[in-house]
């Protein structure tokens, strides 16, 4: 019997490149996004792979829009095996330059659709005793970095939000389970859509990971969801360690290093943004999944294979961490 998952934020990037994994598995794949264009491209692409797709346009703000997805879903296909939150917005500014409705409008979207999808998700899952949900995270969650501070705020809700279910869920002793894939930078196509008052193009702070390495890493949580939480790429891991261990260091490292570093030497892109329309409204605007950092993309890590071996990564990461703090502590120490 097909996997039935639901991918939210599937028209690009992470979400699309997850959903081609799944259609490779044969699995009935929803695929819910605001861009029409992306949506009925990356349901070709899961047809020809071999998975069974059903569009569904909608905005993960919308509380009852979610709730149809579901209902759609499950009338197609039958019951939900697996609930992806993938969806997400984001401002790169200065905070003092984001308006409020700008910032509430990141927090309804990145945050709070993933409340929005994880109860619909529930509510048909608890009663069944089964099921998965998986949120994709990001380093910027537990590591927050200017210019960014409506996204990090966001994604550090997501962490603090699914702490508190997991623990409910134990509770009752439930078998559906929760987990986070917190994910390093990667080349999506948000870098050309995104809403930015910055002086230049902005671009996720290297080292850069392609959305394959990222999918990887979510449908391999979805598979083994009993774990809190996985770390997709050694950067990720260094970064939480390193934070953990020298948070003061690296709040000096981001102040000194991290406007330049979001930023490339190209002008802004110009036109439309994403933020409260989607721009991939017709297939002619699809983008598909990655950005236009391809050339300084890197296509594998190293840590997805010690993923699957938890004291190894330990070991491995807690000793690069180490050397991440050291690096700071020196850099700091120079520059200051």
């Amino acid at each position: 019997m097909s996997t039935t998952v639901v991918i939210t934020g599937a028209s690009a990037g992470i979400g699309r490149a997850t959903a081609r994994l799944y259609a490779r598995r044969g699995a009935n794949v929803v695929l819910v996004a605001r861009g029409e264009g992306g949506l009925e491209a990356v349901a070709d692409e899961v047809a020809v792979l071999g998975g069974r797709p059903l569009v569904q346009a909608a905005d993960m703000a919308d509380a009852a829009r979610v709730e149809a997805v579901a209902e759609a879903a499950e009338k197609e296909f039958g019951p939900i095996d697996v609930w992806i939150n993938c969806a997400f917005s984001t401002v790169f500014a200065p905070f003092e330059e984001i308006t409020a409705e700008e910032f509430q409008r990141v927090t309804e979207v990145t945050y709070l659709g993933f409340v929005n999808g994880t109860r619909t998700a529930l509510t048909r899952m608890l009663p069944r005793d089964r099921g998965t949900i998986v949120q994709v995270g990001s380093a910027l969650g537990e590591r927050s970095i200017p210019l960014q501070s409506a996204y990090c705020g966001a994604k550090h809700a997501i962490n603090g939000f699914t702490s508190s279910l997991r623990t409910e869920l134990l509770h009752r002793g439930s078998n559906v389970h929760v987990t986070v894939a917190q994910m390093p930078a990667v080349n999506t196509p948000q870098f050309e859509w995104v809403r930015s008052r910055l002086a230049k193009h902005p671009m996720p702070v290297p080292p850069i990971y392609q959305p394959e390495v990222a999918a990887r890493g979510v449908v391999y949580a979805a598979d083994h969801p009993r774990r809190k939480q996985y770390y997709v790429g050694a950067t990720t891991v260094a970064t939480v360690w390193a934070n953990r261990l020298v948070p003061a260091l690296l709040d000096r490292y981001l102040a000194r290093t991290g406007f330049d570093s979001q930023q490339t030497d190209r002008i802004p892109p110009a036109g439309l943004d994403n933020l409260f329309e989607p721009v991939d409204r017709t297939p002619a605007d699809d983008q598909g999944a990655h950005g236009v950092f391809d050339d300084s993309a890197h296509s594998r890590s190293w840590q997805e294979t010690l993923v699957r071996h938890p004291v190894a990564t330990a070991l491995g990461t807690g000793v690069a961490a180490l050397g991440v703090a050291r690096g700071l502590n020196r850099l700091t120490a120079r520059k200051a």
